[in-house]
């Protein structure tokens, strides 16, 4: 790594609170400098974002016009995420992001002047290539992130929009956590340089523990051992929307912190749930696959599948959000008595009884506040803090994750101090601004 990268990296890290680039981000960064067709292989949650990152920026021109990478992800909020970590890295490039549910006009208007870095979902990005919202021919560099996922869930169509678009001569970084045995027609490689950071799955110390219970009763059991888990970090999996639906129906009427995740609801209530999520306001999340893969969750603790998926693989990326982070976690899983363990789970599993009797964990230990005013009104993670501190009486520690939306912005609270710093900042101005803060619905 040159001098002046080495100088633009420490800085990217002193932003981002990182002491040291780990063995896989400092290969991915290396390795990027010199080859022009790069695949990464690497498991959820090992911190390939920052890896594709660096490299990238460091290929930025201050000078050059149009688009000069674009960064294409399977997901909404993996879009975000990229979008979250280049913006808190603290560059001088402009970054748009494009996704479903977000408004095509502000995005079009976003790309007019057109940004150094676009990010953005297959399906998006397609329609504006073929709206013609900026030329993709200027594109020097295209990361396909979980390029893998993008696959399986059927975007050939609209990546292959992308690619017919660009110039030729771009360069490519993908990332993907399994292997892919068969390359798609649109890419122009077949066989990039591979860097290979996935863990042998028969090391992992993750824990399995095996729940057996009622059919009738299957939901109450499921309530019974989360709860067990005094407020550990938990992700509970189904196969099926409905089933989080019904699971969260009844966690609410005991009045159980807890948030949702799948692919029916609305961006904003998906977006909602999961700030919450990482901030510490739900420490509970009920989900399809939709978080088995590519999310910036918090470290898991557990890893509860109410309902087993009928293919390994989708079985290990759902136990990769805890297996990959925590050499401790557990997962567990909860089987009716009529009901078959698939072929691929060892039958010689622990089996495990849970409470009998519901004892409810303390409340989560922050509370989440909205604020009606984001990116797109100038306001900073700075101002919220000076707001809530000066004006709030709020100390630092008092005040946990800040995340900032195109118009509004979510902080994270500790609960005992959310009634006082409501009242205090009641008639107070963001920014010179007038602006509703509440607790987040």
């Amino acid at each position: 790594m040159q001098n002046n990268q080495k100088t633009a990296t420490a800085a990217f890290l002193k932003n981002l609170g990182i002491a040291e680039l780990n063995e896989m981000q400092a290969a991915v960064v290396e390795k990027a400098t010199s080859t022009s067709n790069l695949m990464l292989l690497a498991p959820t949650g090992s911190g390939k974002t920052l890896a594709f990152l660096i490299p990238l920026i460091s290929r930025l021109k201050q000078d050059a016009a149009g688009v000069q990478a674009l960064i294409v992800a399977p997901s909404r909020e993996l879009s975000l995420q990229i979008e979250d970590v280049f913006r808190s890295m603290k560059t001088s490039f402009k970054v748009s992001c494009c996704y479903g549910g977000h408004s095509v006009k502000v995005e079009q208007n976003s790309l007019s002047e057109a940004p150094a870095v676009v990010i953005g979902t297959p399906g998006r990005l397609a329609d504006h290539f073929l709206r013609k919202s900026f030329d993709p021919r200027t594109i020097q560099l295209v990361v396909l992130d979980e390029f893998d996922k993008s696959l399986q869930m059927g975007f050939q169509k609209e990546l292959t929009t992308l690619f017919r678009s660009f110039s030729g001569k771009q360069r490519h970084l993908l990332t993907s956590a399994t292997r892919l045995e068969v390359w798609p027609d649109f890419l122009p490689f077949t066989n990039p340089e591979t860097l290979n950071y996935l863990k042998d799955e028969s090391a992992s110390k993750l824990e399995l523990k095996l729940v057996r219970t009622n059919t009738t009763d299957k939901v109450e059991t499921l309530m019974r051992l989360v709860a067990g888990f005094n407020q550990e970090v938990c992700l509970v999996f189904c196969n099926h929307r409905d089933a989080v639906e019904r699971i969260s129906a009844l966690l609410a009427q005991h009045q159980f912190a807890h948030g949702i995740l799948h692919g029916a609801m609305e961006q904003i209530d998906r977006e909602k749930n999961l700030i919450k999520f990482r901030g510490g306001a739900h420490n509970v999340l009920i989900a399809t696959d939709l978080a088995s893969r590519g999310l910036d969750v918090p470290e898991i603790r557990h890893v509860v599948h109410y309902q087993l998926p009928l293919q390994q693989e989708a079985f290990l990326h759902r136990n990769g959000r805890t297996a990959r982070m925590h050499a401790d976690g557990k997962a567990y899983l909860i089987v009716a008595l009529d009901e078959t363990i698939p072929e691929y789970i060892d039958k010689s599993i622990e089996e495990v009884k849970v409470p009998s009797k519901l004892v409810l964990p303390p409340p989560p230990l922050y509370s989440c506040l909205y604020i009606s005013a984001g990116k797109k009104d100038k306001i900073s993670k700075g101002d919220i803090v000076g707001l809530l501190t000066k004006k709030g009486g709020l100390k630092g520690d008092d005040i946990g994750l800040i995340t900032l939306l195109d118009f509004s912005s979510y902080v994270a609270v500790r609960r005992p101090q959310v009634d006082k710093l409501l009242a205090a900042i009641k008639n107070e101005k963001l920014k010179k601004v007038k602006v509703k803060i509440e607790i987040a619905n």
